[in-house]
C-alpha cells in the first residue's frame, strides 16, 4: 500500500471518528410545550358557593364624583351587567344606581349580597336611579343550581402516556388510605396497553414514590422524564399490586445537522419545515449546495448556476 492511499484511509478514519461528536438529533416531530395545571383549580371564580341568586351585576359604593368633596351617596352603583344575565333582561345597564331591592334600601353592596344569599324569591323589583330618572325594573332572578359550571373529568398527559387520569382514594388490604391515579382515558399511539395497563386501572407510584394524585402523576412524567424513557409503575387492579415497566412514547430521532467543516455541512428545522446541504464551502463559494423552505427548493453549482423551483415547478435558472 502505497502512502497516498495510507494517507487518504488515515483521513477517513479520522473522519468516521469525528463524525458522531459532529452530529446532532432532535425529536422526528414537533414535540408542543405543555402547561402544568395547580393542584388545586377552581373552574368557576364568578360566584361565592353560598349564593343561591344570580342577578347577573357587579356592585360598588355609590360614591359621588367630585375630586374635591368625596361623599358616599344613597344606593349602590353597577359597575358591571353579565350579558344576557338577569339584570341585562330587565334593562338595567352599567352606570345605573339601585336604591332599593323589594323596598329595601341598598346602600351597600353586602345588602345585595346578603339578598342572594338567604333569599329564594323568583322575582324582584329594583328602584333604580338613572341620571336624575327614577324607574322601577322587574329582575327575574336565576337561581345559581341552575347555572351549572364546569365539573372537572380528570387530568391528561397528552405526550408521555398519551392517557386521562382521575384522582381516587383505594385502601388495599390494611394498610392506610393511598391517593391514586385512575386511568380513565386511553388516546391513540398510548403505550400503556403495550405495557398490559388498561382502562380502569390504578396507578399508586411512579418509580417506586407514590403519588399525591392524578395531576402529581402527570407533572413528575413531564417535568422529570425524556419521551421514549423507561419507567416504572405501581398498578393495582382490584387484586393485585404489581410494577410494570411503560416505556414512553417515543417521537423518533431524525438527523438536524450535520457539521464537517468545509468538507460537508447539513441542517434541517421542523417548523417552518426547511434544510440547508452544502458540499465544499470554501467560503466565497460552495461546490454545491441545495436549500428547501416549506415547497420551494434551491439548488447551486459553484456559485455560477442556479436553479430554484415551487413544488416540482421550475421557478427560474440562471447559468
Amino acid at each position: 500500500m502505497n502512502t497516498r492511499s495510507s494517507l487518504g484511509l488515515i483521513v477517513l478514519s479520522l473522519m468516521a471518528i469525528q463524525l458522531p461528536a459532529c452530529v446532532s438529533y432532535e425529536p422526528a416531530i414537533l414535540i408542543p410545550a405543555i402547561a402544568l395545571s395547580a393542584e388545586e383549580i377552581r373552574l368557576s371564580e364568578s360566584l361565592e358557593s353560598d349564593i343561591q341568586l344570580d342577578f347577573g351585576l357587579e356592585l360598588g359604593v355609590n360614591e359621588s364624583d367630585s375630586l374635591l368633596n368625596v361623599e358616599v351617596l344613597p344606593g349602590v352603583r353597577v359597575r358591571n351587567v353579565a350579558a344576557n344575565g338577569a339584570a341585562d333582561s330587565a334593562g338595567i345597564q352599567v352606570g345605573d344606581i339601585i336604591l332599593s331591592i323589594n323596598s329595601l334600601e341598598t346602600n351597600h353592596p353586602d345588602t345585595v349580597l346578603a339578598i342572594q344569599q338567604s333569599s329564594a324569591e323568583a322575582s324582584y323589583e329594583f328602584q333604580i336611579q338613572r341620571n336624575t330618572l327614577v324607574f322601577a325594573a322587574s329582575v327575574i332572578a336565576r337561581s345559581i343550581n341552575e347555572n351549572v359550571g364546569p365539573i372537572e373529568l380528570f387530568r391528561i398527559d397528552p405526550i408521555a402516556t398519551r392517557a386521562g387520569y382521575r384522582t381516587e382514594l383505594v385502601t388495599i388490604g390494611i394498610e392506610q388510605e393511598l391517593a391514586a391515579a385512575r386511568v380513565v382515558e386511553l388516546f391513540p399511539n398510548s403505550p400503556l396497553p403495550q405495557a398490559q395497563i388498561e382502562q380502569n386501572d390504578l396507578i399508586l407510584a411512579l418509580n417506586g414514590v407514590y403519588l399525591n394524585s392524578a395531576q402529581d402523576l402527570v407533572t413528575r412524567l413531564v417535568r422529570d422524564h425524556e419521551l421514549g424513557e423507561e419507567v416504572i409503575l405501581t398498578i393495582y387492579d382490584g387484586n393485585d399490586v404489581i410494577e410494570q415497566p411503560v416505556r414512553l412514547w417515543d417521537p423518533g430521532r431524525r438527523v438536524s445537522r450535520i457539521n464537517l467543516g468545509p468538507l460537508l455541512q447539513y441542517e434541517s428545522v421542523l417548523n417552518p419545515a426547511s434544510e440547508s446541504f452544502s458540499l465544499l464551502d470554501l467560503w466565497l463559494f460552495a461546490v454545491y449546495s441545495y436549500s428547501r423552505m416549506e415547497g420551494e427548493r434551491s439548488h447551486s453549482i459553484l456559485g455560477l448556476f442556479n436553479i430554484t423551483s415551487d413544488y416540482g415547478e421550475l421557478t427560474e435558472l440562471n447559468e
